[in-house]
Formats: structure tokens, C-alpha cells, sequence
């Protein structure tokens, strides 16, 4: 790989001239820690068995050979995803994906005993982990509402479920000494124009302070809310807004997640981030593309996932904003879904961490926007290739397209076997 180390040393005099420093730029990429969302590897199937998956909004489309059917095969395909990528990264996991050995759990009696495996397994592996309640896939959530629901046994059912989650978080996270982020996401709303917009709000902020009203160790569990525009069933409303979630997160100092699938698709979360972050201590993002609706497609190097990079170095919150990716495509081998999506995130992030920033907040405040926008351009002609080639050789993972073939021996190897 001389060439490979060859052609970062001309990229860091190039970067030099410009006033950029690649290695300090890699130093704080190999902090990043992507969450590595597990229900890429399995279409959003879990292992509980207790309802389908199109309740509530969810659907994988697709039937790629390979599935992962237990979680001993979820976590070797994940191992086999984490090899592919550069840099130490984390695990967002969902409650339908407990261990459950053949017994009925309830999600309202869900415990940590549940997912001591998978704590074992990332403690491991060196994975901190997050965690999200799964508020769909569930015969009391046929009906369409979880915690809005006005059926107050059905609410308080999902009320017990979002407690069990963030004690199993708060678990996590003293187990493995990282902090655990513990999300709630709910798909209630309407398919057509309610007549009563307020009501399933007020249910929902009661049931968000039940839920939140035990105290955690914040060293352990963080807590955040994710709004939605829209969903499958719900078209015309969705009780958990981006305007509810955002008041409710600012009055009770919670972190909001932003999923970059959830709004219109001419809004961009990336605009949203320098505002949020003057107001909340965290954000989390679930990063998607959506292709014409929220159609939670792999993610690519694409303008909106470098605005979001952007916007991330530029506003000096790396540390305040925790990315996680959330797409669930059953079309392509799913760990090739993984590796892709997550390579391309890091992309972005050593892309923005290269941009000659304080020059161009230096022009901007001089009122020269035409070098602001000019130094812009060029910098898109920069060798960044070069820096990420060699940050994947100095991690140990496979450099440029290779890491494709590795994919592929995996699928013919394990994958295909699988029936």
C-alpha cells in the first residue's frame, strides 16, 4: 500500500498550502462514533415474534438471500460490517431484539436479563450501545396509537414499556461504561384530518412525564424524543411533531432527535442543527435518504449528508451531536447496506473536517461572498480521497472497493446458506 501512503503525503502538503491540517482532521474523525443501527441486518424483524412488522409505519422492502434469523447471526453479520468500516463505533438497538429463549415477555415486562447477551457481546467488542423502546409490530398497537391512546389500559401498557427501555439504557450504559442514548419514537396519528389535534398531545406529554419521571444516572442514560411529519397510515397527522418534541425537549431538557427522513423533503435537518444547538445540550441524528418520501434508502455521499457534516464541524458540536444511521433496505446484502451507509457518513464527516472552515467564517464576516463561495468550489477539488484511502489503511480496513469483495465472500460463505 505504498501508493496508498504515497499519495496522502502529496494530499497533506496540498491541504497545508490551504491551511488545513490532515492530521489533526483524522484525529478527530477517529473520535466519531457512529450508532450502527441492528435492523438493517434483519428488515426490522427482532426476535420476540409478537406482532407483524407493517404495524405502525414500518416497512422493509425487499428479500435479499441472508436474513439474520437469530441473534447469533445478527451479531456475526454485524462483526463481519464492523470490520469493513474504520474507526470504533456503537450499537443502536431496538427492544424487539431482546433474547427472550423461546419465553413470552411482554414489552411492559421487558428487563436488562433480556439483553445481557448483546451487552456481553458489545462489551466485547469495544461497542457502546444505544437503545430505543419499539413502540410498533404489537397487538396493542394495531389500533394506531401507543401513548396517545385514549384507551387508558392501552397507554399505560406503553407507558410501562418506555420505563422498562430506559432501565435497560441506564443498564447498558453502567455495564459498558458509555452513555447509553435511550430514544422514543411513536408513529400515533391519523390517516385522515383529525378533528381533535390536541387531545392525543395532551396524552402524549402525560405519558412522556411518567416516563421520564425516575430519576437516571446521566452517565448512564440519555434521553431523547423523535418527531415525525408523516408515516404509513398516518399521512394527515402525527401526534409527536417536530413542534411538540422540540418544546417538550427544550422545557424538560431532553435531547431531540432529528431523522433526516422525518420532514418535508425540502427541509433539511442540517438548517435545523444551528438552532436546536443553541437551546439543548444534545442532539441525536438518524441519518437516512429518503427518495421521494421517508423510504429509509442506504445512505449515500450526497449533498444533504455533506450539508449535515458540514454543519456538525462548523457549528464546533462533534461532541454534542451523536449520529446514528436508521435505513432498512432488503434489496442488496445487508451488510454490504451497513458498510456503505456507514463509509459514507465518515466520508462526509473527514470532508467537512478538511473544509477550510475559519477561512471561509473569515470571509463571510469580511462580507466577501464571492471568495466564501469561490473558496467553497474549490475545495470540492481537493484530494480527499487520498486522506480517506489512508485513513482506511492506517485503521485496518479494506481500502477503496475492496472491502467489497470481502462482502461478497461473506455472502457466498455464510449469507447464502441461510436458505
Amino acid at each position: 500500500m505504498k501508493a496508498v501512503e504515497k499519495a496522502y503525503q502529496l494530499a497533506r502538503e496540498r491541504y497545508a498550502e490551504s491551511g488545513v491540517d490532515t492530521e489533526a482532521a483524522l484525529a478527530a474523525l477517529r473520535a466519531v462514533a457512529l450508532s450502527m443501527h441492528c435492523w438493517q441486518g434483519d428488515d426490522v424483524g427482532g426476535f420476540e415474534n409478537a406482532g407483524s412488522l407493517t404495524d405502525g409505519g414500518i416497512m422493509a422492502t425487499g428479500n435479499h438471500p441472508g436474513r439474520a434469523r437469530t441473534p447469533e447471526e445478527l451479531r456475526a453479520d454485524l462483526e463481519k460490517a464492523y470490520s469493513l468500516i474504520p474507526g470504533r463505533h456503537r450499537l443502536n438497538l431496538h427492544a424487539i431484539y431482546g433474547e427472550f429463549g423461546g419465553k413470552k415477555v411482554d414489552r411492559d415486562a421487558i428487563s436488562f436479563d433480556q439483553f445481557r447477551g448483546w451487552a456481553g457481546w458489545a462489551k466485547e467488542q469495544g461497542l457502546g450501545v444505544d437503545f430505543n423502546p419499539t413502540f410498533f409490530a404489537h397487538p396493542r398497537a394495531a389500533g394506531g396509537f401507543t401513548l396517545t391512546s385514549p384507551d387508558e389500559e392501552t397507554r399505560r401498557f406503553w407507558v410501562r414499556h418506555g420505563i422498562a427501555c430506559r432501565e435497560i439504557g441506564a443498564a447498558f450504559g453502567k455495564t459498558l461504561g458509555k452513555t447509553c442514548i435511550t430514544n422514543v419514537w411513536i408513529p400515533d396519528g391519523y390517516k385522515d384530518a383529525p378533528a381533535d389535534r390536541m387531545s392525543p398531545r395532551r396524552r402524549l406529554q402525560q405519558s412522556l412525564d411518567e416516563i421520564f419521571a425516575g430519576p437516571l444516572n446521566p452517565r448512564h442514560n440519555m434521553d431523547a424524543v423523535e418527531s415525525k411529519l408523516f408515516g404509513i397510515g398516518t399521512e394527515s397527522y402525527v401526534a409527536g411533531s417536530h413542534e411538540f418534541y422540540l418544546a417538550y425537549a427544550i422545557e424538560n431538557r431532553k435531547a431531540i432527535c432529528l431523522d433526516s427522513g422525518h420532514f418535508h423533503p425540502t427541509e433539511t435537518i442540517s438548517d435545523k442543527l444551528s438552532s436546536v444547538l443553541l437551546f439543548l445540550d444534545d442532539v441525536l441524528l438518524h441519518v437516512s435518504r429518503g427518495v421521494r418520501w421517508d423510504s429509509d434508502h442506504v445512505v449515500v455521499l450526497g449533498d444533504d449528508i455533506r450539508a449535515v457534516a458540514d454543519e456538525i464541524v462548523r457549528c464546533d458540536c462533534i461532541n454534542r451531536v451523536h449520529i446514528g444511521l436508521d435505513y432498512f433496505d432488503a434489496s442488496i446484502n445487508r451488510v454490504a447496506a451497513w458498510a456503505i451507509g456507514m463509509r459514507a457518513m465518515l466520508r462526509a464527516m473527514l470532508e467537512a473536517l478538511l473544509s477550510p472552515a475559519a477561512k471561509l467564517k473569515e470571509l463571510e464576516a469580511d462580507g466577501d461572498l464571492t471568495g466564501r463561495l469561490a473558496l467553497m468550489e474549490e475545495a470540492k477539488n481537493m484530494p480527499v480521497s487520498a486522506v480517506w484511502d489512508y485513513h482506511c489503511l492506517a485503521a485496518g480496513v479494506p481500502v477503496g472497493a475492496a472491502w467489497l469483495a470481502e462482502a461478497r465472500k461473506y455472502e457466498k460463505k455464510v449469507l447464502n446458506k441461510r436458505g
